[in-house]
């Protein structure tokens, strides 16, 4: 029975495009892969009107939807997640060397809690705390926090508009660098639980463990006893909830009974304990405007740009991983651009009406999605309790004591250490693991920014070293199919007899038995000038030898700038084949027909 005759497939070069054609295709590829405007296609102007709304404010979609069955559930978490959002913000704007009241604000979305978070706070009160004094110069600072959000809340609305989210992802970066800020936030609050009045200023591991032991003699024994029961009383809660999410009202609960029930008790026992600090006066009302504060000038603009960029790529990464977490649980849909974008629109906002840096709360976006949250309706509701609390309840504040703002802190910032994440990056990625421990080590011994400048640092490393070197493998056939694969990974692949194929790019060869060299292109997404010498310097090395060199699958893009650089030309026609296995059967079968 003969054999049908060999069919090769000719490789054909892309559509001829100008060069405006080919960058509108590649800006839309870049910044539209989703195409957001499909469904305004072929739609009446009315029609249009609606899908506009609902795009821009996705109120329009589930609003007229909404009932009173719904709003019972985001009544009981709005409130639950207030008794949370309350007390942590007092204790991170403190934490970021603000007036508490300033951490006290509004936010938005559907399972994401929105506020203050340690990472973020703590990151601008060190950074802006290095170059100006919060004590001396509390004004300058204010303006610096407010301008620094301003620039925050700008470049995350940027990235949201430009459409980058899906590109915006360092999570194995940030494992180190939030463990890091973890244990430093943590020693940092000795200073509240252990009474001290005179501490340092460095966010360094040295510096502060120094601090505690130089000054032994202001540690208060009545301070420590309640501290430490108060923290224990968290980390228990927080416990109970972890291991029976049923019981998340629990932990939720915790921080604002700790601060009612440690104000009762120094207010009961003040004339016996003197000794402890409390928060003292805040005054009542809503935050004052602050957008005659903002600082767009000066020997410190650069120093709050630097700090709101810092601090905008944190809040945002930390916001985006939240909302992605509880939709995947909930099997909803995240655009991550239009939260983004939502996310520093807030933040500009908020840097006008005397709030700091704000993004979506793992702690607070737990309990709101465990409290059974629907819409962000329980948003809405948290807010009018934090209103309500500005308006009226900022005075009973007075007594409560700073020990209680650094146990609070501590069980939130614990969570940020994932040793289990750690571990599955020493397992699966050697370099992950290695920025992981840099930006964990440079946290702890040099600063929070240049722990995270390290290990931004060594994940550029590893992408430039993965460009630079492409893995290069010996490719086999696997027997009664068509498919070629590495040799050394598929032990069935077998050598085909002459030639060496290979997937990328060949250094030299000097095997007398090979006669054609094929190159696999299909991993070749794209390629340079420097890309097109290597090629046409290797086929005239190869030539030199006597052996033929074969390009396989190039995609279009690639195969254009052959064709255009005349590289092709001097491959003839055999020197250009759709698949590997259409080459060597081709090729094969002309050497079979030699006399």
């Amino acid at each position: 029975m003969l054999e049908p005759p060999l069919e090769v497939h000719r490789v054909c070069l892309p559509p001829a495009r100008t060069t405006v054609e080919k960058l509108r295709h590649r800006l839309s590829e870049i910044f539209f892969p989703d195409d957001p405007l499909h469904r305004f296609k072929d739609q009446t102007w009315l029609r249009k009107l609606v899908l506009g709304l609902q795009f821009l404010f996705p109120v329009f979609q589930w609003g007229p939807n909404y009932s009173f069955e719904l709003l019972k559930s985001d009544v009981v978490s709005g409130l639950t997640i207030a008794s949370l959002a309350i007390p942590q913000g007092i204790s991170y704007a403190k934490l970021a060397n603000l007036p508490p009241i300033i951490g006290l604000f509004l936010g938005s979305s559907r399972h994401l809690a929105v506020g203050p978070v340690s990472i973020a706070s703590l990151v601008m009160g060190t950074m802006l705390n290095e170059n100006v004094s919060y004590t001396d110069e509390p004004i300058l600072y204010l303006k610096l926090a407010f301008t620094a959000t301003f620039f925050a809340g700008l470049f995350q609305a940027s990235l949201g508009f430009l459409r980058i989210c899906d590109r915006f992802s360092v999570e194995a970066t940030l494992v180190g660098f939030m463990a890091g800020a973890a244990v430093i936030v943590s020693l940092q609050q000795l200073k509240g639980l252990l009474g001290i009045v005179h501490f340092t200023s460095k966010m360094q591991l040295v510096p502060v463990l120094s601090s505690v032991f130089h000054h032994k003699d202001e540690w208060s024994w009545q301070t420590i006893v309640m501290g430490v029961s108060f923290l224990v009383l968290l980390l228990t809660t927080r416990q109970i909830s972890m291991r029976k999410p049923k019981l998340f009202w629990v932990s939720a609960a915790a921080p604002l009974a700790s601060v009612v029930l440690s104000t009762i008790l120094v207010v009961c026992l003040k004339s016996e304990v003197p000794g402890i600090k409390t928060i003292g006066h805040l005054p009542k009302g809503l935050n004052p405007p602050s957008s005659n504060m903002l600082y767009f000038h000066g020997a410190h603009l650069a120093l709050a740009i630097k700090t709101g960029l810092i601090t905008g790529i944190l809040s945002l990464t930390e916001g985006i991983a939240v909302g992605r977490t509880f939709a995947a649980l909930k099997n909803y849909q995240v655009d991550g651009n239009k939260e983004m974008m939502a996310i520093g629109l807030m933040n500009m906002a908020g840097s006008c009406s005397s709030c700091y840096v704000t993004t979506g709360s793992f702690s607070r976006s737990a309990v709101n999605y465990n409290a059974g949250a629907k819409t962000v309706v329980s948003n809405i509701i948290m807010a009018a309790s934090v209103l309500i609390t500005l308006l009226f309840l900022m005075p009973l504040f007075y007594y409560t004591p700073n020990l209680i703002l650094a146990a609070i802190i501590i069980t939130a910032v614990i969570g940020l250490i994932d040793y289990q994440v750690a571990i599955k990056l020493w397992k699966v990625d050697k370099l992950d693991f290695l920025a992981c421990l840099c930006s964990f080590l440079g946290v702890l011994f040099i600063s929070v920014p240049l722990g995270l400048a390290i290990a931004v640092g060594v994940s550029v490393f590893k992408i430039l070293l993965n460009v630079t070197r492409p893995n290069t493998v010996v490719l086999g056939n696997i027997p009664g199919t068509q498919i070629y694969q590495n040799v050394t990974r598929y032990r069935e692949a077998v050598r085909v007899p002459s030639f060496l194929i290979e997937e990328e790019w060949l250094a030299s060869n000097n095997r007398g038995n090979i006669k054609c060299v094929i190159l696999d292109m299909t991993a070749v997404t794209a390629i340079d000038t420097s890309g097109l010498d290597t090629i046409s310097e290797l086929r005239k090395m190869l030539d030199r030898r006597s052996l033929k060199l074969v390009l396989a699958n190039p995609v279009a893009s690639v195969t254009e700038k052959l064709h255009q650089s005349n590289i092709l030309e001097s491959f003839g026609l055999e020197g250009l084949y759709l698949t590997v296995g259409e080459a060597v059967d081709d090729i094969s079968s002309s050497w079979k027909a030699q006399p």
